[in-house]
């Protein structure tokens, strides 16, 4: 991402004042932008001040108290990072020059707006912020580049804490692989627990922080990996002491060992960004990534014809035809899809090249029919890449749902678990082919599975349901065989019962996989889908049984295509304002969040996609939406009490504009309309609406936000700050080692003293 902390951390109106951090650092957590974001927002609000010919005594104080309140804050802020640069001599040097430049603009900063005891402030014989208003730009910008590269040199101790305490896993577990005695297995298992409870903890702390949603999947596999294997490490390493000339045991035992390591440097990887020998990360490409990016690239020739070539639409649709064949090739596949996606590939081939024909005359002459037939030609062509979308989702999420529900019963399990009991090796030798042939099965599942996954991270997720399933069904043959060969084993039975609980608990998993992948294919976007209330037979208005359901056709989709796009880049810039409140259980946001998600299943509407298949399920929505951004002006009615008098007639007003926009909405929703040409005339109305309920939307969201922050600091009160070491040192149970005692100087602190940079903002 881009590395100036005005970025979608919601800061992003500082840019207009010029100001901006050093491109070198990238923000890679949550933590160090959301730290970034009060001090930023104050220092905008400095600069963006009005230049008024006569300024208020009120106003000067103001100015002068904001001024003041970032010195003193910035000069706690870098006592932490002074001190963080004192506990680690690596980073001393730099830490020192980026505190010391933080404390020089900070000082800066109170110099020019110290204009409150000054006669006449916009004098040239004194140098202020209204004198010398590029003075003030300059020093902001040193301060947000200096605090930020002491959050990110902050940053940096975290990742040492997790590679230290990677290390220490390490180092026990070869201590672990060379032991003898159970006595001696026993001791250093106990302290081996110990160090996984650690590394999982900062592990864990690191995944929540992470802000890029691809890196924060691949750990949460990494780190479920390391969960299980905890428990098979215990009873294989046992199941091998026991029987220590047992090969199957000694395979089993090193299976796991092998797979823990690799876990840990994935760890690792994601933490440091890094990839071993410099290699690049090869991202799978799946079907459902390939048709988006290919869509919008057709989509794109209505605004501009000469941005791509031919020849990359070809190659972009050869890709994923390509791959298509791993359904169409699949043993698995049922005969009915796999003709049906062999008849989609063959008519994008012809459509495209029909839109081709037709791309390259409207180059050539750009006539009103030719642009019409080309607007056909890009609907016809993506009507037909969805219709194939849609078939190898039905062939994927078919053929796991059948095969879920076919192995829930665990018999092959069950079985070598009995027949490993009787030491019958030839009966577990049937089993382990059985365990096989579901194995590969369950594989192939996945596989497909990814193709239609629909979001990177859920895409991850399928891969690494691909290497459990991959790496548990060896496993699991390798502890049954060491049961058949020792059936009075306790422990060689225990062991195989922690394997096969892994390969039950994948299979549990992949059925809530199976559930997001179809909530995504539908629209439903997770848990922001819980807003979208859609018909049910016998629970709405009797008058919907009477009306016949119609669809928008090609030509109609084409006219309300841009109306669409409107409300999807509407619903993007409220998604990413709910995102930057602090309290998501705010009563505002969830209501925001709420109408976001149906303004997106009503974009869908546009592009024939998603739960609203009819013009019906459409009015019903809008009425639905216009009854939350009802709810949503309660609630900001609500709000106005809570805010300086002075802020609350806006607010009012706006709650207002709000509920009168939604009773226009309503009323549109439950007109009547009879006929096609009425019908669509409702449907372009109703979603011009809720556009314009969503671009009110995005105005108060940000509003609100301000408002609430400025409660929050007292009305320009400076609040104390927090002991900076108190509440770390109280959680830590180890607070006198080093580790501890480096955690308790860590990002947390900073953040404590740049939070309390929230103060009076001027009007």
């Amino acid at each position: 991402m881009a590395t100036s902390p005005c970025s979608s951390s919601g800061v992003s109106s500082s840019s207009s004042s010029g100001l901006g951090a050093d491109a070198g650092l990238e923000i890679r957590t949550r933590s160090v932008e959301q730290t970034l974001v009060p001090l930023v927002s104050q220092i905008t609000t400095l600069i963006n001040h009005k230049d008024k010919p006569k300024r208020s005594d009120k106003t000067l104080q103001a100015i002068q108290r904001v001024g003041q309140a970032v010195n003193l804050a910035v000069g706690r802020f870098v006592t932490v990072g002074e001190a963080i640069a004192n506990e680690n001599h690596e980073l001393k040097e730099e830490m020192s020059v980026a505190c010391i430049e933080a404390r020089r603009a900070g000082e800066t900063i109170a110099q020019l707006t110290d204009v409150a005891s000054l006669d006449h402030p916009e004098s040239d014989s004194h140098i202020t912020i209204f004198t010398d208003k590029t003075g003030v730009v300059k020093a902001a910008r040193l301060l947000l580049s200096s605090v930020t590269k002491v959050l990110v040199l902050a940053d940096r101790i975290v990742i040492k804490q997790i590679i230290t305490s990677r290390n220490k896993v390490l180092a026990t577990m070869e201590q672990l692989e060379k032991v003898s005695s159970f006595q001696e297995f026993v001791q250093i298992f106990s302290q081996f627990g110990n160090e996984m409870v650690e590394f999982a903890h900062l592990t864990g702390d690191r995944q929540n922080d992470l802000k890029d949603e691809k890196k924060k999947a691949r750990m949460a596999a990494s780190r479920a990996v390391l969960e299980k294997c905890t428990m098979m490490l215990l009873t294989a390493s046992k199941t091998c002491l026991r029987h220590p000339d047992c090969e199957s045991a000694r395979i089993n035992k090193d299976g796991v060992f092998h797979r823990m390591r690799l876990a840990l440097e994935q760890v690792i990887e994601i933490v440091t960004d890094s990839r071993p020998n410099g290699e690049n990360e090869m991202a799978p490409i799946s079907i459902y990534s390939g048709i988006k990016e290919f869509k919008n690239k057709v989509e794109g020739l209505r605004e501009n014809l000469y941005f791509l070539s031919k020849e990359n639409l070809s190659t972009m649709l050869e890709v994923i035809l390509e791959h298509t064949e791993d359904f169409t090739d699949s043993a698995y596949t049922s005969h009915e899809h796999r003709e049906h996606i062999l008849e989609l590939s063959k008519q994008a081939k012809m459509e495209l090249e029909q839109l081709v024909s037709v791309w390259m005359q409207a180059q050539n002459q750009k006539t009103k029919d030719l642009m019409e037939d080309l607007e056909v030609a890009i609907l016809k062509t993506c009507q037909c890449m969805n219709e194939l979308k849609r078939e190898v989702h039905s062939a994927a999420t078919s053929l796991a749902a059948d095969l879920l529900k076919y192995h829930t019963d665990h018999m092959v399990l069950k079985a070598l678990k009995i027949t490993g009991v009787e030491g019958n090796l030839e009966a577990v030798a049937e089993y382990t082919c059985k365990l096989s042939e579901q194995k590969e099965q369950l594989v192939e599942m996945c596989r497909l599975l990814r193709h239609v996954s629909g979001t990177e991270p859920l895409e991850i997720t399928c891969i690494h349901a691909e290497d459990t399933f991959q790496v548990t069904g060896p496993q699991i043959i390798s502890a049954a065989e060491t049961l058949a060969l020792h059936p009075s084993s306790k422990i060689a039975k225990e062991n195989l019962e922690v394997f096969c609980e892994a390969w039950e608990s994948q299979l549990s998993d992949m059925s809530l996989l199976l559930r997001e992948i179809n909530d995504v294919f539908e629209g439903r976007r997770g848990e922001k889908r819980v807003y979208l209330s859609l018909p049910r037979p016998g629970k709405h208005n009797a008058n919907l049984k009477a009306l016949k359901p119609v669809k928008l056709d090609t030509e109609e989709q084409a006219k309300i295509a841009k109306l669409g796009l409107e409300l999807h880049l509407l619903t993007s810039d409220v998604d990413s304002e709910t995102e930057k409140w602090e309290d998501q259980d705010n009563e505002i946001v969830q209501h925001g969040q709420g109408m976001s998600s149906m303004a997106y299943s009503m974009y869908l509407f546009t592009r024939g996609e998603g739960l609203l298949k009819t013009t019906q399920d459409l009015f019903h929505q809008a009425e639905i939406f216009a009854r939350e951004g009802t709810k949503l002006a309660s609630a900001l009615q609500a709000f106005s009490d809570q805010v300086h008098e002075d802020d609350k007639p806006l607010l009012l007003l706006e709650a207002e504009k709000v509920i009168s926009m939604c009773k226009q909405l309503q009323v549109t929703a439950k007109a009547s309309a009879q006929g096609k040409s009425a019908t669509f005339t409702k449907v372009d109305a109703c979603i011009l609406k809720t556009r314009n309920v969503m671009t009110l939307l995005c105005q108060l969201l940000p509003l609100c936000c301000k408002l609430l922050r400025k409660n929050k600091a007292g009305n320009g009160c400076l609040k104390p700050a927090p002991p900076w070491k108190e509440d770390r040192i109280r959680t830590g149970t180890n607070a006198r080692t080093p580790e501890r005692r480096v955690e308790t100087l860590g990002i947390k602190s900073l953040e404590n003293h740049v939070t309390n940079m929230t103060f009076l903002e001027s009007k």
